[in-house]
């Protein structure tokens, strides 16, 4: 194990980061109009306004017959589920026992009803069918088996698994009229009277719903994975004034099984990743709203919360630990780094493995950063530019782009298998979320992470290519001591 340095003393955040990375990185007071200009649209945009807070849970279907068979499903009916995919619709359910669910609407495909039939159980309340929420239209694909597709089509399924987003066949763009149906959906959902929804489709159609709620193109498809019966939480916040609602992804993807068990990314093997691991809970994060100061030392909870994220990931074969400087990030990264090392000791005559663990200063947030998750937003888009909370968080982008160049340049573009573990507050690694799906910082409100949570980030191109995001805020391992994948809204209106 490399230790770069000890944890330096206590001292004025700009002081220790007035130099990252041999650059300086000097805190800018920027335009409201350079963030106006940006692609990026506000989370939310497109939807409709609400009058109260709505929480709603996305399901992915069971393994159905064409997916263990590698066939293309396309909206076609005919698959079911398998034994295993009723097998994961029950752990679903039981991961959702708790929740207050007003109501649940549901692809009418076989293989998506009969997840919901499982996981709706015995409620009174009947399922909501809905065909927008049936699976991508693929028109002559449907049916074939992937390699078959090669065969026949060439460039054309090239372009499907290259260039999606503008991929056609048979006179349509499938991708394009997805978006549009999830658009629709949302309209209907939203409307629903309920405060806490359940919807259970399908993979593309949840990548769709996922990125029109945040107001995200096409060019999105593919980049967050819905696996199944991975379960994503979104939370709708209505606007004071009206308009649409505000968006956060409170967790994407959480699925039955581990999140770090499966070399692939949405079919496509991957040998590069970074994995964002939350530093536990510190002695005061009831104190202040990020988690806490950091020089706190992690709590129970959190040496806890450190021991069960070092177990998840014995499993995955850790090549380089990179970690924020301050002392709960440091402690959280050792005891995964420990574990790691003695992973292969089986008997006395075992080698250790070694594994490199560094600290990164661009990894380190500003102890006066205060913030509210809830508030990054707001604070982007409150125009007023020269207040110390917004030059704050502007600091805290700007070194969030230098910790995200840091951490691909850890990948090294190469053939070689290498994983990333990133320790640190979780305001950066809501960061670098941001940075990774090339989004601009008003997007940090619109997702969500605890402490002692994990992100997983594939790279199936290589560093050099897009991520995609496996899934973000991923607790279950934490067992009895992680927040619930979803909670009862009877009292917490704002979740």
């Amino acid at each position: 194990m490399l230790l770069l340095a000890p944890a330096p003393a206590p001292a004025p955040a700009a002081a220790r980061r007035s130099k990252v990375g041999g650059s300086a990185l000097r805190v800018r007071c920027s335009s409201l109009r350079e963030l106006e200009r940006s692609a990026s649209p506000r989370p939310g945009a497109r939807l409709p306004p609400l009058r109260e807070a709505k929480r709603v849970v996305l399901v992915r279907h069971g393994q159905s017959t064409w997916n263990a068979e590698g066939r293309i499903q396309g909206s076609s009916d005919i698959s079911v589920l398998t034994s295993k995919g009723e097998s994961q619709a029950e752990t679903s359910r039981l991961m959702l026992l708790s929740d207050s669910f007003d109501a649940c609407f549901t692809s009418p495909l076989a293989r998506s009803r009969r997840t919901a039939e499982i996981i709706w159980g015995d409620r009174d309340e009947d399922l909501i069918p809905d065909s927008d929420l049936r699976e991508i239209d693929l028109y002559s694909f449907q049916g074939l088996l992937k390699n078959e597709g090669k065969e026949r089509y060439g460039v054309l399924y090239r372009q499907w698994q290259k260039n999606a987003a503008n991929f056609s066949i048979d006179g349509h763009y499938p991708v394009r009229e997805l978006w549009d149906r999830a658009q629709n959906c949302w309209e209907r959902i939203l409307a629903h009277e309920g405060k806490s929804v359940l919807v259970v489709a399908h993979n593309a159609v949840n990548q769709a719903l996922v990125a029109t709620s945040l107001g995200l193109g096409t060019e999105y498809f593919r980049i967050l994975l819905q696996s199944n019966c991975g379960a994503s939480v979104l939370d709708f916040t209505p606007q004071t004034g009206g308009g649409p609602p505000a968006v956060c992804l409170n967790r994407l993807n959480q699925t039955p099984n581990s999140p770090v068990a499966s070399g692939s990314s949405g079919g496509r093997k991957t040998s590069k990743r970074i994995i964002l691991v939350c530093q536990g809970a510190t002695q005061n994060s009831d104190e202040i709203s990020l988690g806490g100061m950091g020089y706190a030392p992690l709590n129970m909870l959190g040496i806890i919360q450190s021991q069960k994220t070092a177990e998840l990931l014995l499993d995955q074969k850790v090549n380089g630990i990179l970690c924020s400087p301050q002392v709960a990030a440091v402690d959280t990264a050792t005891t995964i780094c420990e574990v790691q090392e003695a992973a292969d000791c089986l008997g006395a005559d075992c080698v250790p493995r070694y594994v490199e663990m560094k600290k990164l200063l661009e990894l380190e947030i500003d102890d006066a950063f205060q913030t509210k998750q809830k508030s990054f937003g707001e604070i982007a888009q409150s125009g007023w530019l020269g207040s110390m909370e917004y030059r704050t968080l502007e600091g805290l982008w700007n070194q969030s782009k230098a910790a995200w160049q840091a951490l691909l340049n850890e990948l090294q573009d190469d053939t070689s298998e290498r994983t990333l573990v990133v320790v640190g507050h979780l305001g950066i690694h809501l960061a670098l979320i941001c940075q990774s799906l090339d989004l601009t910082m008003e997007y940090m409100s619109s997702f969500h992470l605890d402490d002692g949570s994990i992100s997983v980030i594939d790279f199936p191109d290589g560093p050099k290519g897009r991520g995609v995001v496996r899934c973000t805020n991923y607790t279950a391992h934490l067992g009895r001591w992680s927040i619930p994948i979803t909670r009862t809204t009877e009292t917490d209106e704002e979740f």
